[in-house]
């Protein structure tokens, strides 16, 4: 890169890749932060000059365009600039969950065919007792201190050049491969071009509505498409992004942070803010900077969140998506939530996930394929450029995901009159009782109005009689008591009494994903093999 600007070197890199991003964020606007992680800070003219020297490094061990390195990492600054090597290197970046045992993980990074494995540093353990078992990994990089056989990752680059390294990437290369998180069997790969990553990283820029310089707490795993897919964005305005490295959710260190680093954008899942909202002295803190609360991954309770809008005022937005879908499809915008002080039948649009985002078509089908009317519940398809190409090496799955260009994503739903869709639950999730049919959300949406509730999950669990019966699993608030019997008559003053658990066990926490989904899959086991 040369040190004065010649207008023509923006155009080294193809546009619509991610290499071109890089590039002009780094002649642009070179001594503005990129990533921030603890008391690290890194300019977008370094991070591209770390980037090249990766790039350099793999191409020293003969590493091709087009073939896949893995990561294994919880967040950290090497966790970005391993991206931006595939990003400009031509690379196929493949993610892994660092929650996933062992023999979950041989499996999913044998079916990548990942050449190069990347290891956090406190992750290095595991894959040292896992390496051998590991069909096509040749080479092995370690964040922090390295165990026989691996390479220290500081040292490899600090061996390379900055230069530009002769990459040429275009819009249909291969970019990234999202592992699904196997709740209904074993993990697939979703991959995306540049085109399709670079698609659903404008179209949220857009929806979100951010501005040169914005400031992004970044607290979801990077290994997870939804909170992978929240950076970019900033990374494509020239904003920053500041990383919280640790894997569990600390709602008291991250609100400080959003006020040390002037924070103006967060991205949380409903638990998290359940957290915030009992912290005792959440008050306290000056949250001014703070413009937006995007919030995903899993439905919001309607309770939680008029207490969040309450709190923190009508900053919050919501988007709908998958590990297929981009994710993002659908957007409910700060607008559309100024409506904690009005009637009920306005109030009625919190408990959706917005309108169809621009560029996407959805659909709500029956069991037939057609079309349903507005109200009523069937299965959510979508259409758009963002949606994945294939899973990874299963042609199989992928011709069951997609007819005619619609991808069958196993939400149910209904919209209404407006286009505001309305997720009812995973198909798999839904509880046949008695030949009714009941969707756990509906009844976990009462359940957060009770107000010694902090969480509940509601699934089917096995009974003679009713083949499934609706029962409750419940964390009650700090200093709070309930009992099953006033638990179960509080619902059936809401909804209808076949909808109502019959039966409530309180626990002290529920289990959840890296991104704070909570895990269904776990709590029905007990019941399903104990019971």
């Amino acid at each position: 890169m040369n040190d004065k600007l010649t207008l023509k070197e923006l155009s080294r890199y193809e546009l619509g890749t991610f290499a071109d991003i890089i590039y002009r964020n780094a002649i642009l606007y070179p001594d503005n932060e990129a990533f921030v992680c603890g008391s690290e800070r890194m300019r977008f003219k370094y991070f591209n000059e770390r980037v090249n020297r990766l790039i350099h490094s793999l191409k020293e061990l003969k590493i091709q365009k087009g073939e896949v390195i893995g990561i294994l990492s919880w967040n950290c600054l090497e966790y970005t600039e391993v991206f931006g090597a595939a990003m400009k290197g031509g690379y196929v970046l493949a993610h892994f969950n660092p929650r996933l045992k062992e023999q979950e993980l041989i499996h999913v990074i044998n079916d990548s065919k990942a050449n190069v494995i990347f290891i956090g540093s406190d992750l290095v353990e595991i894959m040292g007792r896992i390496h051998n078992q590991l069909s096509h990994t040749k080479t092995i990089m370690a964040f922090g201190n390295a165990r026989e056989q691996m390479m220290t990752y500081s040292e490899v680059l600090d061996s390379h050049s900055t230069d530009e390294p002769e990459s040429k990437v275009t819009e249909q290369d291969p970019l990234v491969i999202f592992y699904t998180s196997g709740t209904t069997g074993v993990p697939r790969g979703a991959i995306y071009t540049h085109k399709q990553k670079m698609e659903n990283t404008c179209m949220k820029a857009l929806d979100i509505g951010l501005e040169f310089g914005d400031r992004h707490l970044v607290i979801l795993p990077m290994f997870h498409i939804g909170g992978d897919s929240h950076i970019w964005p900033f990374f494509l305005m020239g904003g920053c992004n500041v990383i919280i490295p640790e894997p569990s959710f600390n709602p008291a260190a991250s609100l400080q942070t959003i006020v040390e680093e002037r924070i103006t954008d967060v991205h949380i899942v409903p638990t998290q803010l359940v957290s915030l909202l009992n912290l005792p002295d959440i008050q306290s803190y000056d949250l001014a900077e703070l413009k937006r609360v995007w919030y995903a991954a899993s439905p919001m309770p309607v309770e939680v969140l008029k207490q969040g809008l309450a709190l923190f005022g009508p900053i919050f937005m919501q988007g709908y998506g998958l590990t297929e879908s981009g994710p993002h499809t659908t957007v409910l915008n700060r607008a559309t939530h100024r409506v904690i002080d009005k009637i009920p039948a306005e109030q009625k649009v919190l408990a959706s996930c917005g309108q169809p985002c621009i560029g996407i078509h959805m659909r709500i089908i029956d069991e037939a394929g057609g079309d349903v009317e507005a109200g009523k519940i069937g299965e959510i398809i979508i259409k758009g450029k963002r949606n994945m190409t294939a899973y990874w090496r299963n042609s199989d799955a992928t011709e069951k995901a997609f007819k005619d260009g619609w991808l069958y994503t196993g939400d149910m739903g209904y919209y209404d009159e407006k286009g505001f869709i309305y997720i009812a639950d995973r198909k798999k999730d839904m509880i046949v009782t008695g030949g009714e049919n009941v969707y756990p959300k509906e009844v976990e949406d009462v359940l957060y109005q009770h107000q010694a509730v902090m969480e509940a999950a509601i699934i089917g669990i096995p009974d003679d009689y009713w083949v499934e019966r609706v029962q409750a699993v419940v964390v009650l608030k700090e200093g709070e008591r309930a009992t099953a019997e006033e638990i179960i008559g509080f619902c059936k003053e809401h909804i209808a009494h076949y909808k109502a658990p019959k039966g409530v066990d309180f626990v002290e926490s529920l289990p959840k994903s890296p991104q704070g989904k909570i895990l269904k899959k776990e709590i029905r086991k007990q019941y399903w093999t104990e019971k």
